[in-house]
């Protein structure tokens, strides 16, 4: 008996790795080679490309394909409907699998609804991408990211709250919900232990 949760209507590829108290809905495909860690929720239509690895605690909403060459980090949110590419110019009748593009989701990142995270780039720690944003290149930890192409308004806070620094210089700020510090120093931002 498995100990984990696969809805009768879902697929599970020979070959797939599913980590314990994990959930997989409707309409699901989990390809073979695909490595998904514990406790993680994939909510209906989600597919999962060979080879991708998703870590603990993630969560992935409806009509999400995580294609081959993605990796979550633990502890990602991917919002209804967002996208992942792995090919920077695509084309029918040219097979580019040779091309593909890693995408690397870094810890406790947000994917907002119907964002597009175009393949080859790196999403920081903790960042958090607006819904709707098409996202071209890297992706700073804590930074929030929005709009066409995306673009960064500011920092966040690990709970996702906009965190009162300015986009550049050297500060502290203080969350008030959990009193953490974070350090903005030469344009980056980490959380002071």
């Amino acid at each position: 008996m498995n100990d984990y949760f696969v809805h009768d209507t879902s697929i599970v590829d020979t070959g797939a790795t599913i980590g314990r108290n994990t959930k997989i809905w409707h309409w699901c495909h989990i390809s073979s080679s695909a490595k998904i860690g514990e406790n993680c929720v994939l909510g209906q239509n989600v597919y999962v490309g060979p080879g991708v690895e998703i870590g603990n605690g993630v969560k992935i909403q409806n009509n999400v394909s995580v294609f081959e060459g993605v990796t979550l980090e633990d502890e990602v949110f991917c919002g209804p409907s967002m996208v992942f590419t792995n090919v920077l110019n695509p084309r029918s009748g040219v097979n580019k699998k040779s091309e593909f593009k890693k995408t690397l989701v870094r810890h406790g990142a947000t994917l907002g609804a119907n964002c597009t995270i175009v393949c080859g780039n790196t999403i920081g720690a903790f960042a958090f991408i607006g819904a709707g944003s098409v996202i071209n290149r890297g992706v700073k930890n804590y930074a929030l990211m929005v709009g066409v192409p995306g673009e960064q308004i500011g920092w966040v806070t690990e709970l996702g709250d906009r965190a009162a620094l300015p986009l550049s210089g050297n500060t502290v700020f203080v969350c008030p919900v959990t009193q953490t510090q974070y350090q903005l120093k030469n344009d980056q931002v980490r959380k002071i232990d």
